[in-house]
């Protein structure tokens, strides 16, 4: 097998087991808030702590990665995302929370991994068609999750759910352990080193000064959290909201957001390819981003008791613009960074990226609980995106006049 193959084919499908592992809770949310004793909306606060987990480990895992290589960074995230949904299965809100923050340092290495092996192994003229096949093992993970989490919690309980996700996470880390011997490149085993390295305070605020260096990397990160808002809220919130809000069950809600995720696996290979052709990465988003804002906002309007396969379309549309944009924004930071410090870079512009993932789901939350509904809650994560849309297509005008 081609060296470029194996590692998409593994990069590729250890980001499908991340997202499978990352979405569990908010796809049977309202069985497990229910049983934990929490309102409905409070998935919001947990997503952010599991958004907390993994800017955590974005912060300080540098030298983990370069300690351990991507392939075992990998293995171990999937161990850890594991740990902390065994954790959580126990129905306790405590632990929950807890789980919550582990299961996110387990998705942590997926972004710095999958672009080291990938930067290190792909022909550049078809990077930003690979990084967004890898990246749509996102939305695909998050469909399987939707079409076999949400049924078997309806059938037997969410904390079932959990535990066949905790096996899933099990089997994929001794699956890909073959690859290692090919993929783990650039590692540095100097266990002094390494504990040196993670605690650092200057660890703290490296990520922020590198993205300095570059106008063009902070500008897309920008949008990209922005971006991270709105997808957050659409992950965290999808189920809930056709659950609670609309009276759908939840099986038939389970369906939504796999279709959803469905067709966020099409666009991102859709999207990348025309990135690619169009040589313009950063134009492609931001146009991007102002249809998103425009298809949330009027998913906020979905009837009550809609059918499924009306929710199920709607869902979809959202997701094709709305869940779509990671591979091109990862792509275009791997280009705009120096060859030797890609990896520091997707970290770095991770980190922030992430921090939309944490704020997100609580902002929404906080909106839901103080208006008494969702379309106000919908309506935000919609303006702030295109208002961050707004000021790229500033910043592009500006810069092609210069």
């Amino acid at each position: 097998m081609r060296l470029w193959v194996l590692a998409l084919v593994t990069t590729l499908g250890m980001q499908s087991v991340a997202s499978f592992l990352n979405q569990s809770l908010p796809i049977i949310a309202p069985l497990l808030m229910q049983g934990t004793g929490l309102a409905p909306e409070r998935i919001g606060n947990i997503s952010s702590l599991n958004s907390l987990g993994t800017v955590l480990f974005l912060i300080v895992g540098g030298p983990v990665l370069a300690y351990l290589g991507p392939v075992r960074a990998l293995q171990m995230g999937a161990l850890l995302a594991s740990a902390g949904l065994l954790i959580g299965a126990s129905g306790w809100w405590p632990a929950l929370a807890f789980a919550a923050v582990l299961m996110g340092a387990g998705y942590g290495p997926s972004p710095p991994a999958g672009s080291r092996i990938l930067a290190a192994t792909t022909p550049a003229r078809h990077r930003t068609l690979i990084f967004s096949i890898k990246q749509a093992g996102a939305p695909a993970g998050g469909a399987l999750a939707g079409i076999t989490l949400a049924p078997a919690a309806a059938a037997w309980g969410w904390s079932t759910a959990l535990l066949i996700s905790v096996a899933v996470g099990i089997v994929a880390a001794v699956a890909i352990s073959p690859a290692r011997a090919r993929l783990d490149v650039e590692r540095a085993p100097d266990r002094q080193r390494l504990l040196r390295s993670m605690f650092k305070p200057r660890s703290l605020i490296e990520p922020f000064r590198l993205l300095k260096t570059d106008k063009s990397l902070l500008s897309v990160t920008a949008l990209a959290f922005a971006f991270a808002i709105l997808q957050g809220a659409l992950f965290t919130f999808l189920v809930t909201y056709l659950v609670t809000g609309l009276h759908m069950p939840l099986a038939q809600a389970g369906f939504a957001y796999a279709s959803m995720q469905f067709a966020g696996v099409f666009a991102r290979v859709f999207l990348g390819w025309l990135a690619d052709r169009t040589g313009r990465a950063a134009y492609n988003l931001m146009i991007q981003a102002f249809v998103a804002a425009g298809a949330v906002a009027l998913f906020a309007l979905l009837p009550d008791q809609p059918s499924t396969w009306f929710a199920a379309v709607t869902a979809g549309g959202v997701g094709f613009v709305g869940a779509s944009w990671n591979g091109i924004y990862m792509a275009e930071v791997a280009r705009l960074a120096p060859d030797d410090r890609i990896a520091e870079a997707t970290s770095s512009s991770a980190v922030v990226t992430f921090l939309g993932y944490l704020v997100g789901p609580s902002l929404f939350s906080a909106i839901v609980t103080l208006t008494g509904g969702w379309a106000p809650a919908f309506m935000f994560v919609a303006f702030q995106l295109a208002a961050m849309a707004s000021i790229q297509l500033v910043i592009l005008k500006c810069g092609t006049t210069a």
